[in-house]
């Protein structure tokens, strides 16, 4: 419930005009040729970002917690055919740390996770790294055969005998 000077204040305030501000204004305060940095650029983020596919090849994205909460982020993106992907994984800086543009795990989560990529990710700048993704294996059993196949083998050993 509100109190009477908080009606007071709401009357008062919606007499007041709205101030829009352009883009012109809102970037008054920079420099001229200057730019909001690019995230995860600058190295002052929370997690290291490893990228294994380019943003462009994805329309949505989501992230998904893997392992103990905060440590190990999936972020996947989905693709023009709408199947999902994983464009970038995020790792928490308490979790690993750069060396000499390697990452390090401190963390066995981590490490599992950087020994199946397909590549070890290198420093870029800031908080980014780049690495594959780990190769699409083929399995190597022979699937079993579908109920249409079984259908028609069976069908056949009727006929013959």
């Amino acid at each position: 419930m509100a109190t009477e000077i908080q009606r007071e204040a709401t009357k008062k305030n919606s007499k007041l005009p709205r101030v829009v501000w352009s883009s012109r204004q809102r970037t008054v305060g920079r420099r001229e040729g200057q730019r909001r940095a690019k995230p995860g650029t600058k190295g002052e983020g929370d997690y290291y970002r490893i990228v294994l596919r380019p943003k462009e090849q994805f329309t949505n994205f989501r992230t998904q917690d893997v392992g103990k909460p905060g440590g190990v982020q999936r972020l996947s993106g989905r693709g023009d055919t709408g199947s999902w992907a994983t464009q970038a994984w995020l790792i928490s800086k308490d979790a690993a740390h750069v060396e000499d543009k390697r990452l390090i795990a401190d963390n066995k989560d981590v490490e599992d996770l950087i020994r199946h990529l397909g590549s070890e990710p290198i420093h870029e700048r800031g908080d980014i790294l780049t690495a594959k993704d780990r190769p699409h294996y083929m399995s190597t059993s022979t699937p079993g055969k579908t109920p249409t196949t079984r259908r028609n083998t069976d069908e056949k050993k009727r006929l013959v005998g």
